[in-house]
């Protein structure tokens, strides 16, 4: 059986009889929504009727005040429940993947950034050791070694060769070791 492709116009027709009655069922949900809303606030806040009397104002504070610490609790209890399940949920993708064995490794893009660029985006406003070395070194004064004196003050190699030569050149040697 072959299937018959529609006309464009038997297309358009049909798109547009679907938007007007997606915009009804949208229009009706929306007014079904407000219906709900103004009913719910009509159970859970009744018109307020202001006091004429200072203590009558007191317990309509203290009503208040009462209300809003229930309200906060089940605000607070619910947003730990959702957090426990979100916690779950995730658990649960992990032991998912975990069975599948199939891993998708994230694609790493290089990023060219110095030591203290990282350091700074890693730590934030705590990041304030310097990265460059040679700031932190201290100054050495260079002491000259008398052995390296000797060695650039003698000049001529016979001379130092004439001075070791016999007896006496090893005793020098041995006594300039000691």
């Amino acid at each position: 059986m072959s299937e018959k492709k529609m006309s464009s116009s038997r297309k358009h027709h049909l798109k547009s009889l679907m938007l007007s009655i997606a915009k009804v069922l949208l229009e009706e949900e929306e007014r079904e929504q407000q219906e709900e809303r103004e009913r719910y606030m009509a159970e859970n806040c009744p018109p307020v009727s202001m006091p004429r009397s200072m203590q009558e104002l007191q317990d309509l504070c203290r009503e208040i005040n009462h209300k809003i610490d229930s309200i906060d609790e089940e605000r607070y209890d619910l947003d730990m429940k959702v957090n426990k399940s979100n916690k779950e949920i995730d658990d649960l993708k992990i032991k998912v993947q975990d069975l599948m064995g199939k891993f998708k490794k994230p694609v790493l893009r290089k990023v060219r950034m110095s030591a203290d660029a990282m350091l700074k985006a890693l730590l934030g406003s705590k990041h304030t050791v310097n990265m460059e070395l040679r700031a932190n070194l201290k100054q050495v004064k260079k002491e000259v070694k008398e052995e390296d004196k000797e060695l650039r003050d003698v000049g001529d190699w016979r001379k130092n060769i004439e001075d070791k030569a016999g007896m006496d050149g090893r005793k020098k040697m041995f006594e300039a070791e000691a």
